[in-house]
């Protein structure tokens, strides 16, 4: 099963690619700790991307897209996988499907965890609050989420038109909304 995890910050993708990584028994790559193993470990990428860093700019969608592409070719993989953090922007998402496309691995389904947005505004205190952060007061986050509706959008279009997209709930139990993710990801999957 290859998996695209989708949804704004404090949808819980996180808490459910790991929900997930232990039933579908694959792995889960996160492009954000990919990142930083690749720096941590000095590979030709990661050099790159920390030069990148450096300067204070964004690693670039080539950059990334190569690091994804050496982990999508390890053997660990052969079964699935399920990505969170990326694609999350049309080019990513075209470039992603390019990729998947030439190493034979193509995506099964991208899973848009859907929460209302004064509940991941919540959330998102919430959790600030806890790990006492002072940057994420209410007003902070609604503008990040909009910004994150304004790039993500066609990222969720453009899975919808090829017949991939699952729209999942995503409010309610940490429980309640595993089971609704396992229920659409099993829908025309053959289970044996």
């Amino acid at each position: 099963m290859r998996l695209v995890l989708l949804g704004a910050p404090g949808s819980g993708k996180g808490t459910q690619a790991a929900r997930l990584k232990e039933h579908l028994q694959v792995p889960h790559i996160s492009t954000g700790d990919l990142l930083r193993a690749e720096v941590a470990a000095g590979s030709a990428l990661g050099l790159q991307a920390k030069a990148v860093m450096d300067r204070g700019d964004l690693v670039s969608d080539d950059i990334l897209l190569g690091m994804l592409e050496d982990r999508l070719s390890r053997p660990d993989v052969a079964d699935g996988f399920i990505l969170d953090g990326y694609p999350r922007n049309l080019a990513q998402a075209a470039a992603l499907g390019d990729l998947l496309a030439r190493i034979g691995q193509p995506m099964d389904h991208a899973v848009q965890l859907d929460v209302d947005t004064d509940l991941l505004v919540e959330r998102i205190a919430g959790r600030a609050k806890e790990q006492g952060r002072v940057d994420d007061s209410p007003e902070s986050v609604r503008n990040r989420l909009n910004v994150y509706n304004d790039v993500t959008a066609p990222v969720v279009d453009y899975y919808r038109q090829r017949g991939m997209l699952k729209v999942v709930h995503g409010e309610g139990s940490m429980d309640e909304v595993f089971t609704r993710i396992v229920e659409a990801i099993a829908v025309g999957t053959e289970v044996g």
